[in-house]
């Protein structure tokens, strides 16, 4: 009679010529978490940033709007008031706005080079498994030839 042929040998067999180098896996997982959490900093910076300039913002605007609605003494200083509430509202707005396209303009340069320096060592890495992986193929592929 003929022996059926083991197949859970024969797969763990196969499995076993074809290691898994899970250092490989760990050292991406460590490199992309590093990653995200560089990328993060840079986020809740930039948050930061911009939330501070808004509250200074408002605060000049509360600040001006408080001085517009003082009592004044002749009809026309109404006028004035609103005049140059609303001179010194552009004014401020433009400086805002400036303040956050400065902030944007920096966490998009330092995002860019975390991203390149980000890649050169995903591909250094990627090299080093893809280097590992043949040397390890040949390895078993001249095991199984001396068979």
């Amino acid at each position: 009679m003929t022996k059926t042929p083991d197949m859970t040998a024969m797969m763990k067999d196969m499995m076993g010529a074809f290691p898994v180098d899970t250092k490989a896996m760990e050292d991406a997982f460590k490199t992309q978490a590093t990653l995200n959490e560089k990328l993060s900093s840079l986020a809740l910076g930039a948050a930061e940033k911009s939330t501070e300039i808004s509250t200074k913002w408002t605060k000049d605007t509360l600040a001006k709007l408080s001085d517009m609605t003082k009592v004044k003494a002749e009809p026309a200083d109404y006028a004035k008031a609103m005049t140059d509430f609303a001179s010194a509202q552009a004014e401020a707005a433009a400086e805002h706005m400036a303040a956050f396209a400065e902030v944007a303009k920096k966490m998009q340069m330092e995002t860019v080079e975390l991203m390149m320096a980000a890649g050169k060592d995903m591909t250094e890495e990627a090299t080093a498994a893809v280097q590992k992986a043949a040397k390890d193929a040949t390895t078993v592929a001249k095991k199984a030839a001396a068979k």
